[in-house]
């Protein structure tokens, strides 16, 4: 199977994957594009739903509650996210302050979670990570400390040529604390925006081999195996991270015994 998924943003909604597809679970991916005074009127019905600022403003209200983002970021490579995030049975409506983009991420809700919430950059949280040339950094948006029902959400920068997710590291198997079961969403971009990386996914078992050239705005998805991946030398390379998990969320996972020594070089 194909787990790579190429877009090409339209006005709108756009479809990346549902529920159900790629052997995701409990995700639902997109984007959500939208012109300088264009609005788009949703709910959320039985799913919680987290929308990350990609680039531009935006105001979002609801009953009871709005917010405005007058101060985004243009591109992830300028700034640290926003975040929108809404429980199940939320109607509401986002209007463009200015051309925006905003990752659509969706997952099937059983429970009441947090209230409308804007997460600010200020709520981020900034973790250096890597050594040598698997350096890069993560803002972390939503933790096991926010009361979501399945998420747990960031999004890494790889300096030029870098590797990341390294040493490889898997999260499939619902085995605490050495790993947690959370299927996972990465989503991408580049500066300048021609440039491109190379994402793997495999089992030691060779039960999944993959490797992908990814470019601009493709999205892989990750329902199991080891997953590391490098930029191309020349360009910084954003992926957006979106794990989903029903047993538990944190950055917990267990690296590919075969290359693990790497951590400790």
């Amino acid at each position: 199977m194909n787990l790579r998924i190429p877009l090409k943003p339209v006005q709108g909604y756009n479809k990346v994957f549902d529920v159900g597809e790629y052997g995701m679970k409990l995700t639902r991916f997109g984007l959500l594009k939208l012109a300088k005074g264009a609005s788009y009127d949703g709910d959320t019905g039985e799913t919680e739903l987290a929308l990350v600022l990609i680039g531009g403003n935006f105001e979002a209200k609801g009953e009871g509650w709005s917010f405005t983002v007058a101060d985004g970021r243009t591109s992830p490579f300028t700034g640290k996210p926003h975040c929108l995030y809404l429980p199940r049975r939320t109607k509401f409506t986002v209007t463009a302050l200015s051309d925006v983009e905003l990752a659509w991420n969706e997952s099937p809700a059983t429970r009441d979670t947090a209230k409308p919430t804007l997460i600010r950059p200020e709520d981020t949280r900034h973790l250096s990570l890597g050594k040598d040339n698997w350096t890069r950094t993560s803002e972390v948006i939503i933790d096991e400390k926010f009361d979501s029902e399945h998420f747990y959400i960031g999004e890494g920068m790889i300096p030029s040529g870098n590797w990341s997710g390294w040493p490889a590291h898997r999260h499939d198997v619902n085995d605490p604390p050495r790993e947690l079961d959370m299927e996972e969403t990465y989503f991408y971009l580049f500066d300048p925006p021609q440039g491109f990386g190379f994402q793997s996914v495999y089992q030691p078992d060779g039960s999944v081999n993959e490797a992908y050239r990814v470019q601009n705005y493709d999205t892989v998805a990750i329902a199991s195996g080891y997953h590391p991946l490098c930029g191309a030398p020349g360009y910084s390379m954003y992926y957006l991270w979106t794990m989903a998990g029903d047993q538990g969320r944190g950055l917990v996972s267990s690296f590919d015994p075969a290359h693990a020594w790497t951590k400790g070089r």
